[in-house]
C-alpha cells in the first residue's frame, strides 16, 4: 500500500539566530525564529512523512510547549521519525520539497540539503528532490520577513 503526504511550514526571518535549512547552516545576516533551530525545509518534510504515515504532525510529537524540544536539532527530530515509520514497516519511495525565500540564495546549497535529508532517512540520494524559488517579491516572503517550505512524499506499507 502507497501513501502519500504533504507538509509546509514556515519561519520568521530574524535577527541573532542562525539560518539553518536543510540541515545547512547559511550565510546570512538573519536566521529563523522557532522553538528549535527553526529549519523550515525539514520540518515540512516531518510533517509530510508524518501525514502519509496517518501519525499527525511535527506540533504533535514534538510539541513546542515541551521544554525537551528547545533549541533542537532538526535533523535529529527527522531522524526520530524516520525510525518511528521503519518500526510500523513504512518504507519512503520519494521526498521532493521546496523553500521558498528572497533571500539567502538557495541554490548553492540544495544538493548538500538533498545529501543530508537522504542521509537521515538512510535512502538514496536520487529519491531526493530539493529546490527553491522566490515570491516574486510578493508577501512576507517577498518582504523577506520569513521563509516558507513545501514538502510532498510517498511511502509505502510493507505489509509482509
Amino acid at each position: 500500500m502507497q501513501r502519500i503526504g504533504q507538509g509546509y511550514d514556515t519561519h520568521q526571518l530574524v535577527k541573532g539566530r542562525p539560518c539553518i535549512i536543510g540541515g545547512v547552516k547559511l550565510p546570512f545576516e538573519k536566521g529563523l525564529a522557532g522553538h528549535s533551530d527553526a529549519d523550515v525545509l525539514i520540518h515540512a518534510i516531518i510533517d509530510a512523512l508524518l501525514g502519509a504515515a496517518g501519525k499527525g504532525d511535527i506540533g504533535q510529537l514534538f510539541p513546542d510547549t515541551d521544554s525537551t524540544f528547545k533549541g533542537a536539532n532538526s535533523r535529529e527530530l527527522l531522524k526520530q521519525v524516520y525510525k518511528q515509520l521503519i518500526d510500523e514497516k513504512f518504507s519512503i519511495i520519494n521526498i521532493d520539497a521546496t523553500i521558498l525565500a528572497e533571500k539567502p540564495k538557495m541554490q548553492p546549497y540544495l544538493k548538500k540539503m538533498q545529501e543530508n535529508i537522504a542521509f537521515d532517512c538512510q535512502i538514496d540520494a536520487e529519491r531526493v528532490n530539493v529546490k527553491a524559488t522566490t515570491s516574486e517579491k510578493m508577501g512576507f516572503v517577498g518582504r523577506q520577513e520569513g521563509i516558507a517550505a513545501l514538502a510532498i512524499c510517498l511511502l509505502e506499507k510493507n505489509t509482509i
